[in-house]
């Protein structure tokens, strides 16, 4: 039996009242609102491909029930560039070949944006990058040129 909730969020500065079923996960929900940079890749929080901003903190949006985003904000990375300009971070991705295949690659710069904005620094060691990308899986690139990328962009 289905049980329908009144949701009310805000996602990418817009705000949102949807009637939800509370089985659902915010990723669900997320792509229902077509935010197809949120992937289905594990479906069980281990890959990082659907991490996504809640209140500024990654969260794993596939193990996130989306009745627990009531009254909060939610970031992905459709609204994270201006007038179809993208962000410091995403630029330093392109600039040191860290979106080989893309499909981690929403998910790690979301990751990535929240280390930034908690860590206004430009000398930022590679540990550090690392254990904050560690729910963040990719296939590609090896990681090094990721954490190449949040290095030039703490220098921004």
């Amino acid at each position: 039996m289905k049980k329908i909730v009144n949701l009310k969020m805000n996602v990418n500065k817009r705000d949102y009242d949807l009637d939800v079923d509370v089985r659902k996960s915010l990723m669900d929900i997320l792509r229902e609102l077509g935010l197809t940079s949120v992937k289905h890749g594990c479906g069980v929080g281990e890959c990082g491909a659907c991490t996504v901003l809640i209140d500024g903190i990654p969260v794993d949006s596939c193990l996130y029930l989306a009745v627990w985003a009531k009254g909060k904000s939610v970031r992905t990375v459709e609204g994270e560039g201006a007038n179809g300009q993208l962000t410091v971070i995403q630029e330093a991705y392109v600039k040191e070949g860290a979106v080989q295949c893309g499909f981690c690659t929403p998910g790690l710069i979301m990751s990535s944006t929240a280390f930034l904005e908690n860590n206004d620094r430009d000398d930022l060691t590679s540990e550090e990058i690392r254990k904050a990308h560690a729910g963040n899986l990719c296939r590609c690139t090896g990681y090094q040129t990721i954490v190449n990328a949040v290095k030039v962009a703490s220098k921004k």
